[in-house]
């Protein structure tokens, strides 16, 4: 199997140069970052072109995420070439995406749990074989990543005015004076965010709490996503 390896870590690179060569594999070319990926792509011969991509999320020269687009850089220009993004992080916002672009072929491991070189070099094989082998932590951020904004975005621009009110400790009557509506209107909206976000009475009062917290999730997710970290 013909394997490009696109990784800054010099001794992970040659770490995994030395187990591909030690289990019968040829890696084709060991890029430190992704600069010259797709040349090298668009100008090698059907003997060098690889069956498999690996790739790490956080290449230079910001190390944020540059390895996981390129990843998609490539799927959406070879769609055939299979690809392991082989990390530390959960890069949550280009994942998705990645797994959802195409199906088969694209596998999504994390670093610190490969536990079994046996089991790399297996699943490795089931990549390029079209196969699709995600870490359990990599799908459960996923999952909980997406089951969040699907919450949120079931909200109204006016909800979400209300929420951040609401969020900030602000009774219905200050709400009702801020955004200039009548009180009842407020505990409508309100009702509505909670049916929204799944919050059901329980007598407690700790939807507003509950509420509040959801909303500043959401703004934290936002602020990682804008930082790419």
């Amino acid at each position: 199997m013909r394997v490009l390896i696109c990784e800054d870590s010099v001794l992970l690179r040659e770490g995994l140069v030395r187990l591909l060569d030690h289990s019968g594999h040829r890696v084709v070319a060991d890029l430190p970052d992704a600069t010259g990926l797709m040349d090298f792509l668009g100008s090698a011969t059907s003997e060098d072109f690889p069956q498999i991509a690996i790739l790490d999320v956080r290449l230079p020269p910001s190390y944020t995420d540059e390895g996981i687009r390129a990843a998609l850089q490539i799927r959406k220009a070879y769609p055939e070439l299979p690809l392991l993004v082989l990390s530390q992080y959960v890069e949550e916002r280009y994942a998705s995406e990645l797994i959802s672009t195409q199906p088969g072929a694209i596998g999504y491991l994390l670093k610190d749990r490969v536990a079994d070189v046996s089991e790399f070099i297996a699943s490795l094989e089931q990549i390029a074989d079209g196969g699709t082998i995600l870490d359990q932590e990599v799908v459960a951020q996923l999952l909980t990543r997406r089951n969040h904004d699907d919450r949120m975005q079931r909200l109204t621009d006016r909800e979400r005015s209300v929420l951040a009110a609401l969020a900030e400790g602000k009774s219905n009557q200050a709400i009702a004076a801020l955004l200039f509506l009548s009180e009842a209107s407020v505990e409508k909206y309100i009702t509505s965010i909670f049916q929204k976000l799944g919050l059901e009475a329980d007598g407690t009062g700790n939807r507003r709490v509950l509420a509040a917290l959801a909303h500043m999730h959401n703004l934290g997710t936002s602020h990682t996503d804008r930082n790419g970290s």
